[in-house]
């Protein structure tokens, strides 16, 4: 890894330190001198990339009081644009990923299309940086697994960015079930629908509705429950636009999920909810039922006499939705690039995730029950 740029230390009440100045916490706020400036690269300017890039650039607001200073590089094939991004964020237009990686970069952020990720994710690792990259890892499980040995070979560091795990409601969610609160769990429903469909042209290489959508949900209930998810047997729809067919896909469809222990939940998707941008979990227990997403901003509506909810307007993009996940998803590989945190999603619970979407898709393309392969490396 590159050496991070230092030149003081935030005081921790070191002997012989006047602790009465510790009354004033402005008085012990990092100075100039005393930041860690931490360097990241991005290769990608697109939607998501330049979401990313506006979160980066507001990292430095968000950690100053840490002592960290974030400055970025970017990159894109589309030079224009990336230089034009870059000049409209105060961010620094570098030509070529080459020239990125050999500019002293502390951590790169991979946000281009997911043909590229392997490529990318081993010109990081072979520049000693730990790496952030938007899933997957690659275009299927078997693209990914020599990523996976390559990571491993090469004491790589790679943060797969699945957001979710980021976002307050999942996070509770988790405690609740890890601190006993639920009991046991005797069944989960989790629910993924776009407002309107992305453009065809994404779709037809999207993978399908499972692996483009649904594998946030499978990596979510891995995460959550501790379990793998065994079995999957899914059906699917096109009530939509005909050309979502046309190139092989599905505008909905429900997954029924079987986990090592026996429990058993469903996994749901749509391209078409005009209520608004809908994720949602519903976890419930022999103790107690909780649900995820269920808030002022929920693309649901009661008919129960009296009952008002929600109260707000729903969220119209997944980029809305988890504006604060997507937040701390980067704060935690700044943290991963500082060496302060061990990494928070691993290629390999990545690829774990993308095993039970192509189980998935299987399934909806033969009509039967699809074990899923847990094994995740070559």
């Amino acid at each position: 890894m590159h050496r991070l740029r230092q030149t003081g230390q935030v005081c921790a009440r070191a002997p012989g330190c006047d602790t009465a100045a510790h009354a004033d916490p402005l008085t012990h706020l990092p100075t100039k001198e005393m930041m860690k400036e931490v360097t990241l690269g991005l290769v990608g300017v697109g939607r998501i990339g330049v979401m990313h890039a506006n979160n980066m650039m507001a990292l430095n607001e968000t950690l100053r009081d840490r002592g960290v200073n974030v400055r970025l590089k970017l990159t894109d094939v589309a030079t224009e644009h990336a230089r034009s991004v870059a000049a409209g964020m105060g961010a620094d237009f570098v030509p070529s990923v080459a020239e990125l990686l050999s500019s002293g970069v502390d951590g790169l952020v991979i946000a281009t299309g997911t043909a590229t990720h392997p490529e990318l994710i081993r010109a990081g690792v072979d520049a000693g940086i730990p790496v952030f990259c938007e899933k997957p890892v690659a275009m299927n499980v078997s693209d990914a697994l020599p990523v996976l040995d390559y990571i491993s070979e090469h004491d790589g560091v790679v943060q797969i960015g699945h957001q979710r795990r980021f976002d307050a409601g999942y996070l509770e969610a988790k405690r609740a079930y890890q601190a006993g609160e639920l009991g046991w769990i005797h069944s989960l429903r989790a629910v993924t629908c776009d407002m309107t469909p992305p453009p065809v042209e994404f779709l037809a290489t999207s993978g399908g509705l499972f692996r483009d959508c649904s594998v946030h949900d499978f990596d979510i209930l891995r995460w959550l429950t501790g379990r793998e998810i065994v079995e999957v047997y899914a059906k699917g729809s096109n009530n939509g636009d005909p050309a979502i067919g046309e190139v092989g896909d599905v505008d909905t469809a429900l997954a029924l999920i079987t986990f090592d222990d026996g429990t058993v939940g469903t996994v749901s998707a749509s391209r078409y909810n005009g209520a608004g941008h809908d994720v949602r979990l519903e976890i419930q227990g022999s103790r107690k039922t909780v649900m995820v997403g269920l808030d002022e901003k929920s693309a649901v509506a009661s008919v129960e006499a009296a009952v008002a909810f929600p109260d707000g307007d729903p969220h119209q993009t997944f980029a809305e939705r988890f504006d604060q996940a997507y937040r701390s998803e980067m704060v935690a590989f700044v943290e991963l690039v500082l060496q302060e945190r061990g990494n928070p999603c691993t290629p390999e619970d990545a690829v774990a995730a993308s095993r039970v979407a192509d189980a998935a898709q299987e399934s909806l393309a033969t009509g039967v029950p699809v074990r899923v392969a847990l094994k995740v490396s070559s």
